[in-house]
């Protein structure tokens, strides 16, 4: 019992690094995000409980020993694992609402913008590229309906290189880029898990300026959680800003 502070705070610290790992293994090159994140859903909160009664028990045996350096240790190491139920404790208080069941967002959902360069042989794919009809169209009106076209007083061939511009900005890989036809094709990453997810974005000109439509498709997963809507709000503010 002498050492059992110690060796608490020494088993959190390697949770911990777990758990960094499970957040970045897809980012060193280890796994597919998917695999990270189902380590995280299936371990987070076993591992969380665990460092966090392992804590506590140090804790009390070295107060009641009054063992102050063990005291710490056991405390530190009840702290870590609280860390881990973070996520647990805040979605208890305060649930979010589920997020639709679709991963393929579109600014036009009546001639949705094509791939031409991504196609089924990207890494770790399970979701097609081609568009889900009015189906999907209907449930993203539903879900997100404020995802429309941008539409802009600069020409088509400013608006294309403003708009290639601000998907640079955000850190998103350019796979191809057309400037004659004004559109390009992408892959954006998740800064949690490092998941993929496939952008195409297509200049229009128009009478007096041009509009801007593009379309994310996340590479896994039945829903997104919302992450493809908020990218493209997120692009349109950058790219008026």
């Amino acid at each position: 019992m002498k050492h059992l502070g110690k060796i608490a705070l020494v088993v959190a610290l390697i949770g911990a690094a777990f758990v960094a790992l499970m957040l970045s293994g897809a980012r060193l090159g280890l796994w597919e995000p998917i695999t990270g994140f189902g380590l995280y859903r299936t371990y987070l909160n076993p591992l969380g409980w665990f460092l966090a009664g392992l804590g506590v028990l140090a804790l009390v045996i070295h107060l009641l020993r009054k063992e102050t350096v063990g005291a710490v240790a056991g405390g530190v190491a009840a702290l870590i694992g609280v860390a881990c139920l973070v996520p647990l404790i805040a979605g208890t208080l305060n649930p979010q609402p589920r997020a639709a069941p679709i991963h393929d967002i579109s600014t036009d959902t009546v001639t949705p913008p094509a791939f031409e360069v991504l196609d089924e042989t990207r890494a770790g794919a399970r979701n097609p590229l081609e568009y889900g009809g009015p189906e999907l169209a209907e449930a993203q009106a539903a879900a997100y309906p404020d995802i429309a076209p941008l539409d802009t007083d600069l020409s088509a061939d400013a608006a294309y290189e403003r708009a290639l511009e601000v998907a640079q900005e955000m850190g998103w890989e350019i796979v191809a880029a057309d400037a004659d036809r004004h559109r390009f094709e992408a892959t954006a990453r998740t800064s949690v898990f490092y998941f993929a997810d496939d952008v195409v974005v297509v200049v229009s000109p128009l009478d007096a300026g041009s509009r801007v439509n593009m379309r994310g498709v996340s590479r896994v997963g039945r829903s997104d959680q919302g992450v493809n809507a908020a990218r493209i709000r997120d692009f349109q503010q950058r790219f008026k800003g």
